[in-house]
């Protein structure tokens, strides 16, 4: 059996998954509230153990890059590295975001991914759906949730992530009434979508070097004097 292993530690919900050319073979997701590293691991050893996989069925390593979790990403991102390093597998990166967005490709107008960044902030971006058209409209970026309100692009738009009640309701004030609003259980991130969305990068020939790849931050982290 020849698989992809994605990994997926952005945020408290951890997902892992075992794909074929994209398609879901096996996947596991689960509340990890700042517990990745002692977690990641036996999930693993568990996922591909339940699948009947070893690691030389390995045939590429899949990854979210973020924005989320400084400690989650570290773990997710090392242990992925390491696996491509250590196997000699290519490796691809996918935004947090745009797995975030890409659950509701079908969606044909923009798509707005959000997920609340503590001080007050939300980090966002956007991008058009449908999936032969998939692009990204604009980059993630790090800003106040009211300067959502005032964007002209957001018109009509899907929002989805991480979107609080007080925030869907000046976002439909703002925007319309046919500004659409996913709920929490339809905004859950899965290893499957990102498989997904790398196995398109992969399959074009586009990867990124294990040695290079690094996770997004769209905050410098705060470190405390000793």
């Amino acid at each position: 059996m020849s698989v992809e292993l994605t990994i997926d530690t952005a945020s408290d919900v951890a997902s892992v998954a075992l794909s074929q050319e994209g398609a879901l073979v096996a996947e596991l997701t689960w509340r990890c509230p700042r517990n990745h590293s002692a977690q990641l691991l036996p999930t693993l050893q568990y996922l591909m153990q339940r699948a009947g996989v070893d690691k030389s069925d390995l045939t590429a390593i899949f990854v979210c890059v973020g924005p989320g979790s400084y400690t989650g990403l570290r773990v997710g991102m090392s242990t992925a590295k390491g696996l491509a390093f250590a196997l000699s597998l290519p490796i691809v990166g996918v935004g947090r975001l745009e797995a975030d967005a890409y659950q509701h490709s079908d969606y044909r107008g923009p798509i707005c991914a959000i997920h609340r960044a503590g001080r007050g902030e939300s980090a966002w971006a956007v991008y058009q759906g449908g999936a032969s058209a998939w692009r990204e409209v604009i980059p993630p970026r790090l800003t106040l949730p009211q300067d959502l309100l005032t964007e002209k692009r957001l018109k009509n738009a899907l929002f989805c992530g991480e979107v609080s009640d007080d925030l869907a309701e000046s976002l439909r004030e703002a925007l319309g009434p046919k500004t659409l609003v996913v709920g929490p259980a339809a905004s859950v991130r899965r290893a499957a979508t990102v498989a997904e969305l790398a196995w398109r990068r992969l399959a074009s020939g586009d990867t990124d070097d294990a040695a290079s790849l690094k996770p997004i931050y769209l905050r410098e982290a705060v470190v405390a004097p000793p």
